[in-house]
Order: C-alpha cells, then structure tokens, then sequence
C-alpha cells in the first residue's frame, strides 16, 4: 500500500480544526502535527491527540511534514506560504489566496521556483448545491439557459474576529464571494464581458457585509452573485433560468424543483385580478402547460480534494485548482472591488 501523504497545518482555529477533522477519514493522508501561534489551540490540538509544534520554524525544520495546510487570517497567507514552499513543502493555502494579485504571483513564483505544489482550498466546488445546477447547466436541461443567481443568505452579521477588519482582509467579497465567483467561473466556463457590483456596510463600516455581483456574458447570459448578512428572509440559494424552465435550489438541504413548460402553443391564461387592477400577461401558465420535476441527486465528496492534492504532489496528476482559476477569481474579486468603488461598469477583468 502506498504511504499516506503527511500533511501539516499551521493555524488551529476554525478551519485549521475542519481540516484536521477531516483529515482523519481520509486513508490517503496522515496529520503529522499543528502550530498556532495561540498555545490555547496548541494544547487543544494535543487533547485531541495531535502533534504541536513549539514554532513554525519547527514545523518547516521537519523532513517528515511533505504538505502544508495554510490556515491564518488571510493577510498572512503570503508571508507563511512562501516561507513553506522555500522549506521544499507543498502547500495548500486557505482562500482568498492572497490580498491582491501582486500578491498572489509572489507566490506563484515561489512554487515554481522551488519546484513544489501550491493550490488553494476552493472546497465549494464539492458542493452539491453547485453540483445540481452544473449538471443542469452541463446537460441543458433547462433549454438555453439565460440567467442564473447564486445566494447566500444570513442573519447574524460578520463574526466578531480578524475577519471584520480590513487588514486582515476580512469582507464578504473575501470570505464568501471568493467561493461563489469560482463556482460562477466553473459553471459558465467563458470570461464575463462586463461586471457591477454594489457593497454593503450595514453592520460594518470598516469592510463589506454584503455584496451585489452583477456578470454578463456572450448570448445573452447573466448572473447574479449575492451575500447578505442581515437578511432574515432567505431568497433561494440557486435560481436558474432556461427558455424551457425554471430549476430553485432552495438552501443547503437541496430542497426545490424543476418546472419545464411542457406546451408552448397553449399560451391562454385567466387573467389575474389584483386590489388595482388585472393583468393577463403575468397570469399563471394553466397546469396542463407545465410539468414539474424533482432536482437530480448527486454525489460529491469534498475529501477528493486532499486526495487530488496529494497526488499532484506525488506527480501523479495535475491540481484541479489551477494557478490559472487561482488568478482569475482574484482578478474578478479586484473587479468587484474597482466596480463598487467607483460606482461604475468594469469590462477589463483579466
């Protein structure tokens, strides 16, 4: 049997602590140990019967760690990444990647230099919300598909830590939207001909809670990418328009449905009355047009990530996380940044 890939992680706090967790259920890696620089989550890690080291130094000083996890508030990416990568580590680092794309072609050149993995945790991409709708996308189910939204919806502000503080990197279009413009870039495949975006700031001044992400595309597509902290109605997680039907993912659970038209010349309608008024045009189609459908199920497993990763630092597959896709998400999130900044169209992405 082929040796486990040894991995560390330095940062133990949230997502130090999934990946770890995960690691365990995966056969094909082995978690050789942790640093944080908070001796608290040191100690937590040791009560879980995991390794901490005394210091990062440490950790990059050891021959057995092959693969490094990047787990640090985001402003620390660059700096704990590259000094991994000039150890020899490989290294995956949390998204976002970095502040900005000068940073992240430090770190790009860093791997190249060096001779070693680098990739990002783009973990969304097993999602089986977004899996749904690429099937639906992929397959054209729908017919032509001419608008596609894409939400996440919560209520409880921006988590009280290093992420509401813009520098630290902290912000939805950071946090959240890096996952959903690279699910966006993933299901679409094309280069959006222009992008709007609109920022929000009702619990924060200091950076966004919020965002309004508006892409078109060639032949008529659009997109909508939404983040709202403060909303205590949910719109749906997924909306997706075909010129045959209509696909809702309502939220995490993949509760929703598929409506198709299954007649398009019975276009007779009873006209809807309102407190003002009636109108025929927006009056429902009758039941005998339409058919309704449940969503396809699908499998995914986000632990085949480690493993691709693994392998890629083994030479024997390519990172499906390229440094490509790593740049152009960047590129789009500076976009949304310039765009909401100036209250403006931007049509130069990348």
């Amino acid at each position: 049997m082929e040796q486990p890939g040894k991995i560390a992680i330095v940062g133990y706090g949230g997502m130090g602590c999934w990946h770890a967790k995960l690691l365990k259920s995966v056969k094909e890696a082995h978690l050789v140990g942790i640093y944080d620089i908070d001796p608290a989550r040191n100690k937590a890690a040791q009560r879980a019967g995991i390794h901490a080291y005394e210091s990062y130094e440490e950790l990059l000083a050891d021959p057995e760690v092959e693969l490094l996890i990047v787990a640090v508030p985001n402003d620390l990416h660059k700096e704990l990444s590259i000094q991994a990568m000039d150890a020899g580590k490989h290294v995956i680092c949390e998204k976002p990647v970095a502040l900005d794309s000068a940073e992240l072609e430090d770190m790009i050149e860093a791997a190249q230099r060096n001779q070693v993995i680098f990739t990002v945790h783009q973990n969304r991409r097993w999602d089986e919300d977004f899996r749904i709708v690429q099937r639906l996308y992929e397959e054209n189910t729908l017919g032509k598909v001419f608008h596609i939204e894409s939400r996440v919806h919560g209520s409880r502000g921006i988590p009280g830590d290093w992420r509401n503080t813009k520098e630290h990197g902290g912000g939805m279009v950071l946090d959240w939207g890096v996952h959903m413009l690279d699910q966006m870039l993933m299901l679409v495949q094309k280069k959006p001909l222009s992008l709007y975006a609109s920022l929000s700031h009702v619990t924060n001044d200091a950076v966004d809670d919020g965002f309004h992400i508006f892409l078109n595309y060639e032949n008529g597509l659009t997109c909508l990418v939404e983040v709202g902290t403060s909303n205590f109605i949910n719109l749906p997680r997924w909306y997706v328009q075909g010129e045959n039907g209509t696909a809702v993912v309502e939220d995490w659970d993949l509760s929703g449905k598929i409506v198709m038209v299954s007649d398009w010349e019975k276009r007779d309608a009873v006209p809807v009355v309102t407190a003002a008024g009636l109108t025929k045009t927006m009056a429902p189609r009758t039941e005998e047009t339409i058919r309704e459908y449940p969503l396809p199920e699908v499998h995914a497993d986000v632990k085949d990530y480690y493993r691709n990763v693994i392998r890629a630092c083994r030479g024997e597959e390519a990172p499906l996380i390229t440094h490509d896709q790593i740049r152009k998400v960047m590129k789009l999130m500076e976009a949304v940044f310039r765009s909401a900044e100036k209250n403006q169209v931007v049509t130069e992405i990348w």
